[in-house]
């Protein structure tokens, strides 16, 4: 009997399919953080495409400032006599020339506020008000098909962009594509919380984020070579066109191959506060925990937000005859990952030993290291520019997915999502505005002194900022003696805070490993077992 046919006839069926999948559980984990990660790549691409490819869409579109540009490779810029840059007025611009030839032009070039309102705010904008709503509804119904819905409808809004004819649809398409891609965080972040053991949570959450850094990374050579290429004769469209189509693949994969996990419940009908109510999203966000943990990671995203939105336009117009697409790439993606995912394990292999206060401290010591290199990537010339990136980006980068594991940390389950959502609400809207004042301090003191006060400084200033918040994280996980005297108050763990014992994602289930004695489950998940109460912690995933 020909298999082939029964092969295809399984395949076609996405409840067949489903429960192939559900065999292959030691694999399943690990599929569905991949196609969370690929969705979320697709959709930072189309998030940082303008940063690109906003030159060539300025002049398309009629926007933005106008400068003197240098518009040949035919000589270096230590050749030219007058640098392009140094003029101020069209007239002068178009006359200057070497041997004849004329090196420079007076066009768009891609900067100015409406590039900024349109990079940031626009996009900021809707993206954290969606991501709030997105996060209750978490908490409430089927994650992977919301997520799917979402995916779907910035995969369409990606594609829409590729057929822009004016400057504010361009800008309405991106506040739809932020609707969209505001899911992908809190959704994926609770389907993952719910598979995956504390051991794990930090890479876990590290590799997952890290699509920020790979969808931007991406960008650089997508951008500008595919734009360059100009497959079609639609030059810069066909970026998007693609991104979209890609996007639309993934939202199709992801509908009819993963499936809603079963949450990881606990006891939560009696966790109150020592005034005997119930524990909620404002108690855990008025810790004052929570609340430099915000302000930090807003800062620090505030830098990165610079770097991504400036990086490809700053490198263009100071080294304009020099080609680092394939180096950003290299960069963001190689070096970078590498620093994803090693501060993901440092985290994970620490935690045991300090509690959730070693996830901040990592935190604060990566982005101390990462900040005097960053200054050096918008300060020397191309070759030593790379060099100082590279080493800013390994330890820099350690920092979104740590954020997020001590997140998941420190809030019950019930109100995971939303937190989820509130949080990346108000780290988006500090951090991704930030930088729309980059243009007028640019105009001020120069382009250079404004990246490096936005984007290096600010680094600094979070690394700071997440030293303290260390010291408002409780330390090495306290014995059940000690650990007593807490018992009336919220079982969120933010007021007192251990990353170690993490009963927000303990499993109500009992065990089946007992030696067969009876076996009750008590308010702060431990076992009664013959009128002895042991610790009930799982530290392995269920699939």
């Amino acid at each position: 009997m020909n298999s082939f046919p029964y092969f295809l006839f399984i395949c076609s069926s996405p409840n067949r399919m489903i429960s192939i999948l559900s065999h292959l559980s030691s694999f399943y984990s690990s599929y569905v953080l991949g196609v969370l990660t690929v969705g979320y790549v697709l959709g930072e691409l189309g998030h940082y495409l303008i940063g690109v490819t906003s030159k060539q869409t300025a002049i398309d579109l009629d926007y933005g400032d106008k400068a003197c540009q240098m518009n040949t490779t035919m000589f270096e810029r230590t050749e030219l006599p007058e640098q392009c840059s140094a003029v101020m007025n069209d007239t002068n611009c178009l006359a200057l020339e070497l041997n004849g030839t004329n090196y420079c032009e007076w066009n768009y070039n891609g900067l100015g506020i409406e590039y900024q309102i349109l990079a940031g705010p626009t996009f900021i904008l809707i993206f954290t008000i969606a991501g709030v709503f997105m996060g209750v509804a978490a908490d409430k119904y089927n994650r992977v098909k919301m997520l799917t819905v979402c995916t779907v409808i910035f995969g369409i809004a990606i594609i829409l962009q590729g057929s822009v004819k004016k400057y504010w649809q361009l800008v309405l398409l991106r506040m739809i594509m932020a609707a969209g891609e505001s899911g992908c965080n809190p959704l994926a972040t609770g389907i993952m919380s719910d598979i995956f053991p504390e051991s794990k949570r930090a890479l876990v959450m590290a590799i997952f984020n890290w699509g920020i850094y790979g969808g931007y990374g991406i960008a650089f050579p997508v951008g500008r070579y595919i734009t360059k290429a100009n497959f079609f004769n639609l030059g810069w469209r066909v970026t998007y066109l693609g991104t979209g189509v890609l996007a639309i693949l993934m939202a199709i994969l992801t509908g009819t191959t993963l499936r809603e996990p079963e949450r990881q419940a606990i006891a939560e009908s009696n966790m109150h506060d020592k005034n005997g109510k119930k524990g909620n999203i404002w108690s855990v966000l008025r810790n004052p925990a929570m609340i430099m943990l915000m302000i930090a990671a807003s800062i620090r995203h505030s830098g990165g937000m610079t770097f991504a939105y400036n990086a490809d336009l700053y490198y263009n117009i100071y080294f304009p005859d020099v080609d680092l697409g394939w180096w950003l790439f290299c960069v963001t993606i190689g070096i970078g990952s590498v620093g994803v995912v090693v501060g993901g394990i440092v985290s994970d292999r620490i935690v045991a030993k300090m509690g959730v206060r070693s996830r901040a401290i990592v935190l604060a010591l990566s982005q101390l290291v990462a900040t005097l290199p960053a200054f050096g990537s918008v300060y020397f010339n191309p070759l030593w520019a790379m060099i100082t990136l590279g080493l800013s980006y390994f330890f820099a980068e350690m920092w979104f997915g740590i954020v997020f594991a001590i997140v998941v940390e420190i809030v019950p389950l019930k109100v995971r999502s939303s937190t989820i959502g509130v949080f990346l609400f108000v780290m988006n809207n500090i951090g991704g505005n930030l930088p729309i004042f980059v243009d007028p301090v640019a105009k001020k003191i120069g382009y250079r002194g404004a990246i490096m006060i936005f984007y290096a400084g600010m680094y600094g200033i979070s690394s700071i900022l997440f030293l303290i918040t260390c010291f408002m994280l409780e330390g090495k996980p306290k014995t059940e003696e000690n650990t007593n005297k807490y018992d009336k108050d919220i079982e969120a763990h933010t007021r007192h805070i251990h990353g170690h014992d993490n009963s927000v994602f303990t499993g109500d289930e009992v065990p089946p490993y007992n030696n067969n004695l009876p076996v009750v489950l008590t308010n702060n998940h431990l076992q009664k077992v013959n009128g002895i109460d042991k610790a009930h912690i799982r530290e392995s995933s269920r699939l």
